[in-house]
Order: structure tokens, then sequence, then C-alpha cells
């Protein structure tokens, strides 16, 4: 196992053509939560983990991602001038969550494909690789957790969430042994999206992952497989198979998580975050128990 610090990988090449039009010129990272893009929160994340390093795997049309997380002196100043600390604080607070990184992925070729194109920023560090549709609450950490699972056992982590068996099929799935840990599985396979009758269990695979760059190595011979994309869970499978490895362990989260997946889901996770807020949450809940009671 390594002693040297963690980096982070958020894949964001994708197209995001469930948003169309809105992120026909907008990437769907960058589409605001509240008052946020997504993939602040993802970051912010990583860095209250201490995880300083990030590499943001792009695509075309990208850039803004790169603007949002870099400095802007003019607003800044603007801001300074009319005495607003707050809306200063939080510009100011994007630029200063971590040293963020870009490289392209060029043809979006699948996760798998996404994750080796690291392969030269993360050199020989382990790392996580954190996915922006799954935005996990600050209130209920889960990355601290997976990063200590594999200082410890220096097996590759996946993140797992138990899910109703009539929902496993929108999912990749874990075969599952206990461990002394209750919130802890030996993760022995990978099943993609399975029916109910041929789930090994009910736990479901969410977007986070702690890796140590051995896998690039499996990575680099892994075939095109669903989709005729590069699959992470792919590799993973290859890892869990490995008698002579340190294999892969799943660490079951308990806690708020909120999928922008998809449009609903996506308005599901501002109403909320957005409830929750002290600054417009109690003005917000009334208002959504009135607008339920006409529906």
């Amino acid at each position: 196992m390594s002693d040297l610090p963690f980096k982070a990988v958020i894949p964001a090449a994708g197209l995001g053509t469930r948003f169309l039009p809105a992120t026909k010129a907008m990437p769907k990272e960058m589409l605001p939560v509240v008052d946020k893009p997504a993939i602040q929160y993802v970051v912010e994340e990583a860095a209250s983990a201490g995880i300083q390093d990030v590499l943001i795997i792009i695509g075309r049309n990208k850039n803004n991602i790169a603007n949002h997380f870099d400095s802007v002196p003019e607003l800044e100043e603007k801001l300074r001038e009319k005495g607003d600390g707050k809306k200063l604080a939080a510009v100011e607070h994007s630029s200063d969550l971590a040293e963020v990184h870009m490289v392209r992925q060029g043809e979006p070729k699948g996760l798998g494909h996404a994750v080796l194109r690291a392969k030269s920023h993360v050199g020989t560090h382990p790392f996580a690789v954190l996915l922006g549709d799954d935005l996990i609450d600050e209130r209920d950490p889960l990355l601290t957790k997976m990063l200590d699972e594999h200082r410890r056992t220096g097996a590759a982590i996946v993140a797992l969430m138990e899910v109703d068996p009539e929902q496993i099929h929108l999912y990749g799935c874990a075969v599952a042994e206990p461990t002394d840990d209750p919130d802890v599985v030996t993760v022995g396979g990978l099943v993609e999206k399975p029916s109910k009758e041929d789930a090994p269990s009910n736990l479901a695979i969410i977007g986070r992952y702690v890796l140590a760059p051995t896998v690039f190595d499996v990575l680099e011979h892994t075939q095109p497989g669903k989709g005729g994309e590069i699959q992470l869970t792919d590799a993973l499978e290859e890892l869990a198979k490995d008698p002579n490895g340190p294999g892969v362990r799943g660490v079951i989260f308990r806690g708020r998580r909120y999928d922008t997946g998809d449009k609903v889901d996506y308005i599901k996770a501002i109403v909320q975050l957005a409830s929750d807020r002290e600054d417009i949450g109690a003005e917000l809940k009334p208002w959504l128990k009135e607008f339920a009671a006409t529906l």
C-alpha cells in the first residue's frame, strides 16, 4: 500500500443528452443545484475528505468547468468595491477548494476509458473516482470511510447502497459477503443491471470508487463491454476474481444521496437540498406544503 496522498478523478466528459436543450452549450455538470453547479458539490466532497489534487476529465464544450474553478479578478474586485463580502467569499471558495486540473477524454468510450485518461496525472498515487450524477450529502460523509478502508486493506473500494429489489435492474449489483464491519462487505463479483430474480443482492453500486494505480494495468487490456464501451465494472470484476490481489470491498452507504441523473431526480435533489438550507428553507417549506395540497 502506498503512503502517497490520494488524488481525485471526476469524469465529466458526457454529452448530457437527457437535459437537452439546456446542455447544448452548457455542460450538465454545470447545471445549478440550488445556487452551486453540481460539480462543485463533488469537488467539495473530495476536499472535505482531505484530497487537494483533483483531476476533471472533460470533453468538448466543457471549458465552463475550468472557468468555474479559476479565479475571476474582475468580478472579485467589483464585489470588494461594493462591500459584498458574502458573495465574494462564495466566489473565492470555488477557486480555493483544491488544485483542480483538466484533461480531455476525446471520444467518450466509457467510464473505464475516462479513468484510464487519468493515468499520467495520477501516477503512483491511490485515487478516488467521483461521479457527478450522485451527490452525497455533506452531513453524511462516505468518502472518508472508503479512503480509510483502502488504506487498511489495499483493496479496490466501491460504494454500495441498499435499494428496493424492484429497482436493482437499474444498477450494477454486488456479489457480497459480510465482514466483521457491518458497513463493509467483500465483493466477489459485479453484475450489471440484473433482473430482480437474478440479482445476487440488493446492494447497488453508486458513483464512488477508491482505487490503486494498478487498476490502470487492468483497464489497458479491458475489452469494450456493454454499449461497446470500456467499463470500469469489468476491470473491478477482474480485480475481484484475482486470487493473488487485495480484492474488492464495498462500503455500504446509509446516508442521504441525491441523484441528478435525470430530470425528475434532479428537481427532487434541488427541492431536498433547498428545504434544508437555513437561508431559504424556512420560506420554501410552507410554500411546498401549500403547493402539495393543491395536487
